[in-house]
């Protein structure tokens, strides 16, 4: 089972947000709805497969939907990034059965390293924070340095190392 810290982390922006991107574009972060859903299909289809970890998101058109069918119900909290027209990342929150969230976070090979998975994870753990949700952990591998500085900069701890990953948890309220 997860652990998570005693301390909550701070406050976080709800969305909807709009800032400028390290490459000087305007993103958008909204909250996720069904119109997104062929969008979300296309950004995944053009996903890098180097990128892909964990055996996620899928590669092949069909089991994206499934996949995205599982992961954007009602029940898990989700935001996009849009950039120029397109959704260009991806955040939501999926319940893990146990009264916490797992996170899992994708921005575009073109957008990444300009500052949108930060904006994108501190929206979305803002809308965690309206919906009332305290605990979310995550699994990230350990070799991936620039996910695992992201999540420690907004308050993420490292809960468990086994193998090649390493577990993560944050708490949102006390």
């Amino acid at each position: 089972m997860t652990q998570f810290p005693d301390e909550p982390a701070g406050e976080f922006p709800p969305p909807p947000r709009e800032f400028t991107d390290r490459e000087d574009r305007p993103v958008t972060i909204r909250t996720a709805d069904e119109d997104d859903y062929e969008a979300l299909v296309g950004m995944y289809v053009e996903f890098d497969p180097e990128d892909r970890a964990q055996g996620i998101p899928p590669s092949r058109e069909d089991a994206i939907r499934e996949w995205l069918d599982a992961v954007t119900g009602p029940d898990c909290p989700t935001v996009v990034a849009v950039a120029d027209g397109d959704v260009v990342g991806h955040a939501m929150l999926v319940p893990d059965g146990n009264g916490a969230y797992e996170l899992a976070i994708f921005v575009l090979q073109p957008y990444q390293s300009a500052g949108i998975g930060t904006e994108l994870l501190q929206t979305l753990l803002g809308l965690a924070q309206e919906e009332g949700i305290d605990r979310v952990w995550l699994t990230v591998e350990r070799w991936n340095d620039p996910a695992v500085r992201l999540y420690h900069s907004v308050g993420f701890e490292t809960t468990e190392e086994s193998g090649l990953e390493l577990e993560m948890g944050i708490r949102l309220a006390a």
